[in-house]
């Protein structure tokens, strides 16, 4: 199991460096060039991590898919993956995402921690940086729309501050927002 967070920071423009865990992890906003990374990082996630984060059994992604999650613009959509390097490769643990919604001022967040990082303090890390992104670009309101039985999800929720509501649509679903 990974210890508590013990951290030393390192600001190099929009990249940052920490070290968790005695790891070396970078948190940078995503590239278009991370496609094959990112293919990587969601083929390895345990068949119950990719069930909370799809809302289904998946084993891959469609290359479409991975592509649009590595193109971002960094106003309407905005995503940050940490990273840490295995040999000459760069490996990504997790990744925090906005994407546009149906109000002009909120966007909806995801955030996936691999298997082995989880509970480590990362999706937190993580999340920082996307909120100063929300709140640089104008956006009001962050929300996730989750499954209501996962627990690690309403934890992160309640760490961040966000409110909580059962959507009016689906039993089986819970809305987290956070009021930017």
């Amino acid at each position: 199991m990974i210890q508590p967070l013990k951290r030393r920071v390192i600001i190099l423009k929009d990249t940052t460096s920490l070290t968790l865990d005695g790891r070396t992890i970078t948190i940078r906003p995503i590239r278009s060039t991370d496609i094959a990374m990112e293919a990587n990082f969601v083929r390895r996630l345990s068949p119950l991590t990719k069930h909370y984060r799809f809302f289904g059994m998946i084993s891959e992604l469609p290359d479409e898919q991975v592509r649009k999650f590595c193109e971002v613009d960094g106003d309407q959509s905005m995503a940050y993956v940490a990273t840490l390097r295995e040999g000459e490769r760069e490996v990504e643990v997790g990744v925090c995402r906005y994407v546009p919604a149906a109000k002009s001022d909120a966007r909806e967040m995801a955030v996936t921690i691999a298997d082995e990082w989880q509970h480590s303090g990362l999706a937190r890390i993580l999340a920082q940086p996307l909120i100063g992104s929300a709140k640089r670009h104008g956006v009001r309101e962050l929300f996730a729309v989750e499954l209501s039985d996962n627990h690690a999800m309403a934890k992160f929720a309640a760490e961040l501050g966000m409110q909580t509501a059962r959507d009016p649509a689906d039993a089986t679903q819970v809305i987290y927002s956070l009021a930017l």
